[in-house]
């Protein structure tokens, strides 16, 4: 053997050697990520936003006529009953205050009242005078007739004058009473209020409870002057609850009737079940916390549960449903936060033997938190979650603890 094959001998395998060591100390390192296991299991779509509770038939009690309030006596939670409790009294407004000229001329027509009152009251007794002379002269001519004193035609005419003045008393009687009821009405007319102040009698009207049920709300309680529409009262069922929770347009016309829905956040030990009754057809602008104009629709949602489960609710109260798209009980699911944009479709990092493959998917419905797998993985896979700019096809993998 010659020193140079020793000496290749030698350094060839010192170089392979020192080769590999460079290889294993420069190699790329591991990219650490989290790994999440593709399964099969529940998913459901929903829609969701703040919602309030509500009396489904609330009824607004209004005074009917303008005037002055009473104190409303009664305190929200009270019952009350269709046609009989009473709920508010209100005394229909004073006359207003009169001018010098009217003043005089109203004190005047009470003077022309009075004096046409005294002139009927003479007419009546002049009429009663009258009436008993008549029915004296009919007596004697009545016993002259039976004596054949006097002819038929005479007594005829005794009896047509009783008639008469009887006749004519009623007219006065009728007529004193026209002329009292315009003394009447001639001294209301210079009614203030202060000369009404301090008696016992109110010609007051009474409002009644439209329907039975509990005072929701006492909207006007203290004594005063109202007019006429001023809310005074809320009254509704307690028990006719309802829950209407405003969405954005574009969620409601995915919102039909008959869909579940879920209660939430409503102070009660579990969720609540419900039902959407009605997606209403009419919108509205709605300013955000961000200040940016919304378009909202309303949806009215019945809850399905037993008065017991949630007799602490009341009108009013604040609630989050979750309305119920589309929901499966066996579908198979990837986290939505692995699923990244490759081209035009959707894309996951697989890890198998340690290293990222990528791995083009078809998804179906999603609910923010997972998406529905339709085709490109199977059960058991395990996908990186939320894959960085170093994970890439081919790069190692390293688990995180």
């Amino acid at each position: 053997m010659t020193a140079a094959t020793k000496r290749l001998l030698f350094w060839v395998p010192l170089a392979v050697a020192l080769a590999v060591a460079l290889l294993w100390v420069f190699r790329p390192a591991a990219v650490a990520v989290d790994l999440n296991e593709v399964k099969r299991g529940p998913l459901a779509v929903s829609v969701s936003d703040e919602g309030e509770t509500r009396v489904r038939d609330m009824y607004v009690v209004s005074a009917p006529v303008p005037g002055h309030l009473r104190r409303i006596d009664l305190e929200a939670g009270d019952s009350v009953v269709a046609d009989q409790t009473v709920v508010a009294q209100i005394e229909p407004s004073d006359p207003t205050f009169l001018d010098v000229r009217t003043a005089a001329e109203a004190r005047a027509g009470v003077d022309a009242a009075a004096a046409a009152r005294s002139h009927a009251e003479a007419q009546v007794r002049r009429a009663q005078a009258e009436l008993e002379f008549a029915q004296s002269e009919l007596e004697r001519i009545r016993a002259l007739a039976r004596s054949h004193t006097v002819s038929e035609n005479d007594l005829d005419s005794a009896e047509r004058r009783a008639k008469t003045t009887d006749a004519a008393l009623a007219e006065a009687d009728a007529e004193l009473k026209v002329r009292q009821s315009e003394y009447q009405v001639a001294r209301a007319r210079l009614m203030t209020p202060a000369s009404r102040r301090g008696t016992s009698d109110c010609n007051c009207v009474s409002v009644y409870s439209p329907v039975s049920g509990e005072v929701l709300r006492v909207r006007t309680e203290s004594e005063g002057v109202v007019q006429s529409g001023t809310p005074l009262v809320e009254i509704g069922d307690p028990d006719r609850l309802e829950i209407v929770v405003d969405l954005l347009s574009a969620d409601a016309v995915r919102v039909r009737p008959g869909q579940r829905a879920i209660i939430e956040a409503w102070g009660g030990a579990r969720p609540l079940e419900g039902v959407v009754r009605r997606v209403e057809p009419f919108g509205f602008t709605k300013v955000s916390a961000l200040g940016i104009d919304e378009q909202r629709v309303n949806v009215v949602i019945d809850i399905k549960e037993p008065r017991q489960q949630w007799e602490r609710l009341g009108h009013g109260y604040r609630v989050e449903p979750r309305i119920v798209l589309w929901e499966s009980r066996d579908v198979l699911k990837v986290p939505l936060s692995a699923l990244f944009r490759q081209g035009q479709q959707w894309a996951v990092f697989v890890a198998q033997n340690q290293r990222s493959v990528l791995r083009p998917v078809e998804i179906g419905h999603e609910n923010g938190l997972e998406a529905e797998v339709v085709s490109g993985l199977e059960a058991g896979e395990r996908v990186v979650l939320h894959p960085g700019d170093r994970v890439s096809p081919g790069v190692r993998l390293q688990e995180r603890d």
